[in-house]
Formats: C-alpha cells, structure tokens, sequence
C-alpha cells in the first residue's frame, strides 16, 4: 500500500469512527463547493478498505444520500478522495415529468471506479443541481444514453448502457470523482436560486419555458427573436 493510499484508508477510517460515535442512524456532513477534494481526481478502489470497513462506508454514504435527499452521492461529497459512488432514485411522481426527462426507478446501487462513454449523440437538456453546491441549479446538456463501465461493490465488472435520467445520475456521480462540478457543464445564463423562480424552473418538465425567460439557448436550437417558440 503506498503513501496515498494510506491517506486514503486513514481518511475513511476516522469518518467511519465519527459515524460510529454518533450513534448508528448517522449521516457524513456534505462538503461544499470550494472544498479542494470536489477538485481533486478520486484514488481507484483497489482493495485500499477491508471488506467490513467498505459495507460500513457505502453503508454511511447511502444513508447521507438519502437523508439529504438526494439521488446519488459520491466519496468526495463526503471528504473523501476515493472513487466511490451511490446511486438510487425512486423516480419522478409526476407523470408528465417523468415522460419528459425519462425518469424511471433507480435502485440502489453501487459504483466503483466508473467511466462512462456517450452511447448517444443526441444531447438531453435538464435543470441540475447538486448536495455540494446547495441553492442552486442549472441546466446541463448531457449525453442522453452512456456506456457506463466499472465495478460493483462485489468487484462484478460493469458493461452497460445507461439512458435517460439514470444516466444523468450516472454521469453527474462519475464526474464527481474525476474532479469535476456540474456548474463546469452547465449553461451559464439557466443559473437559478432554488427558490422562488428558480424552483418554477426546476419543477417544469424540461426547460424551453426557462431558456425563454432568461435568455439561454438550448443545444440543438438556433438563436431566434423575443417570443418566437423553439421548434
């Protein structure tokens, strides 16, 4: 094991212990945006944990997820540089929404030294946000279906494509460990307070209402005059 490595293991095992003495519902506090480990590339999982130590981990990281709430959740989030990640998304209660961003049901699981590759040229346009960049969001064009590889927690090789809002989470929850912020994806002008306004924005199916009102051009659509509606 070397130097990093131990870092690492050190860092884990004193969350954990953290975890531990606040009693056995606890969750890890969430960094924010200006935290260095949100810029820093995770360190692979390579056995760095014993089998107990990593249960406790993903175990502590599902709980903070959906305590927060929220659908996916990555090391870093929780100060640590390691590239680790938990996904679950019960879907959206709105149909027309659901319809709109093709957002199913994620289970619960788990990612361990993901990457993934654009299975689809078509770029999908949402409001995103973020557990470690509270207040806001914004809209990101990401790829809508991706070739997603990796491990399991089990150390069972991934080989799949991923599409619509699972891939969003998937997407989001990979950058995350490769140092990378959704507002470095997104477009600058959707930038929105989750309240008020921006919460009309985020509530809305997909964004053609927002680009209007705020000025913002969606991929795939060409500048057009005050009022004109996108086609």
């Amino acid at each position: 094991m070397d130097d990093v490595d131990r870092v690492v293991r050190d860092l884990v095992r004193r969350t954990l212990e953290a975890a531990r003495a606040a009693g056995p519902d606890a969750v890890a506090p969430i960094v924010q945006a200006g935290h260095p480990v949100l810029r820093t590339v995770a360190a692979p999982y390579d056995g760095q944990l014993d089998g107990d130590e990593l249960t406790e981990l993903l175990a502590l990281m599902r709980r903070t997820m959906l305590a927060a709430p929220g659908v996916g959740l990555a090391a870093p989030q929780i100060g640590l540089p390691l590239a680790l990640a938990v996904l679950e998304d019960p879907g959206s209660g709105d149909d027309e929404v659901a319809l709109a961003r093709e957002r199913t049901a994620l289970p619960y699981r788990v990612l361990v030294n993901p990457a993934y590759a654009p299975a689809d040229a078509a770029p999908a346009a949402f409001y995103e946000g973020c557990l470690s960049v509270v207040g806001y969001q914004a809209v990101v064009a990401r790829a809508r279906s991706v070739h997603l590889t990796g491990l399991d927690e089990a150390g069972r090789a991934l080989d799949e494509v991923v599409t619509g809002w699972s891939a969003r989470i998937v997407q989001h929850e990979t950058d995350h460990l490769r140092g990378t912020l959704y507002l470095d994806r997104a477009l600058p002008r959707s930038l929105s307070a989750t309240d008020a306004w921006g919460a009309h924005w985020g509530s809305e199916p997909d964004p053609r209402e927002a680009a209007r009102a705020l000025g913002f051009e969606l991929p795939g659509t060409a500048r057009r005059g005050a009022g004109e509606e996108p086609r």
